[in-house]
């Protein structure tokens, strides 16, 4: 996230992702009632006059129902800072926008941080969203109905569909790699989510590798899973990043990791409130309440500091990437993070109501 600047945004000006929402939360007036975790945060931790100055942009990957939650939490309420969330479509702009200073923190697959410190851009991790369903996919690379495909080995000399830089770029990376096969041997048909779905929709690609919802509303629509976005091809983890600029200052350092420590709060209450969630994410993704539903799994994870056998996993992933010639620089992912969390902090842990 960042204070908010007087400016527009490259991402927005060159990508059309960003989009600001209107509403600043931590002023909130609900009451207590309405938000169950208004006065979850000790009032310790919301004295800090000298944080008043600050305006926090948070980057919303996709939807992922955090600006809604903050509403209904009223989390942010004695906050003593204010927060506006930042919509996006995919990973690789929300990297961007936090090299760039345009948002402070947000959450983005595996892949973006991979790409992103390639081309050099000023941002860190600072922590881990790790699934508390590892045995359910995220993402998957699914086909048409009627598709004659059915191992990846078959994706040789196809079509494939893929977010440039994202996790489901990963994805497809490693599904081709467990059967030998290289990007070169089929053919990676960069799209965003929404030219894909048009692209898949009308035959144009012969596969697309998609998160949810997307890939579970596909599915239900009668597209099949051809590789699920599992371990050892995939990781369930996804990523907070943020921005240099904000890390730099001590103290919107020390403010900006309040704002991780609240966002994972109203997480927790929403893993802990299944409807609630869905109702958020149908709201915020524009979809029905059926499908939020279906996709809660890929939603529902605690947040934790970076450890070794993340930046193991990441810098595998990067070799890789190098390897298949989808990046052109070394990433060494250590020299990328700079955890915002203290050692043992696990969200899953926090006492929320429920």
């Amino acid at each position: 996230m960042r204070a908010i600047r007087k400016r527009t945004s490259p991402v927005v000006g060159a990508l059309g992702a960003l989009a600001l929402a209107g509403t600043l939360v931590g002023c909130s007036s609900s009451s207590d009632t309405a938000a169950p975790l208004k006065n979850a945060v000790d009032a310790s931790e919301a004295k800090h006059p000298e944080w008043s100055k600050y305006t926090f942009t948070v980057g919303d990957n996709g939807g992922d129902g955090s600006e809604a939650l903050a509403k209904l939490t009223g989390v942010f309420d004695n906050a003593p800072y204010k927060v506006k969330f930042a919509r996006f479509t995919y990973g690789p702009p929300l990297v961007q926008a936090a090299a760039s200073g345009d948002i402070d923190l947000g959450s983005v697959g595996d892949v973006p941080p991979i790409t992103g410190a390639a081309k050099e851009y000023g941002f860190k991790v600072v922590a881990v969203n790790r699934s508390l369903r590892p045995d359910q996919a995220g993402e998957n690379i699914i086909v048409p109905k009627g598709s004659t495909l059915k191992t990846a080995a078959d994706l040789k000399g196809k079509r494939i569909a893929v977010p440039q830089g994202s996790s489901a770029h990963g994805l497809a990376l490693n599904a081709l790699k467990s059967v030998g096969l290289t990007p070169k041997d089929a053919k990676l048909v960069f799209l965003d989510p929404a030219a894909a779905a048009t692209a898949f929709n009308t035959g144009k690609v012969d596969a697309w590798s998609i998160w949810n919802p997307q890939s579970a509303i596909a599915v239900k629509n009668g597209a099949r899973i051809l590789v699920k976005g599992l371990p050892p091809i995939d990781q369930t983890s996804s990523y907070y990043v943020a921005s240099d600029t904000s890390l730099k200052d001590r103290t919107k350092r020390a403010a900006l990791t309040d704002v991780l420590k609240r966002l994972s709060r109203e997480f927790a209450w929403a893993v802990k409130n299944p409807d609630q969630y869905a109702k958020a994410l149908s709201q915020e993704q524009g979809i029905p309440l059926a499908d939020a539903k279906a996709s809660l799994a890929a939603y529902s994870n605690r947040v934790t500091p970076v450890v070794p056998a993340d930046t193991a996993l990441e810098q595998k992933l990067a070799d890789a990437f190098l390897d298949a010639g989808q990046i052109t620089k070394k990433v060494d992912v250590k020299s990328i993070v700079d955890n915002l969390l203290p050692a043992g902090y696990d969200s899953s842990k926090l006492k929320v109501t429920s």
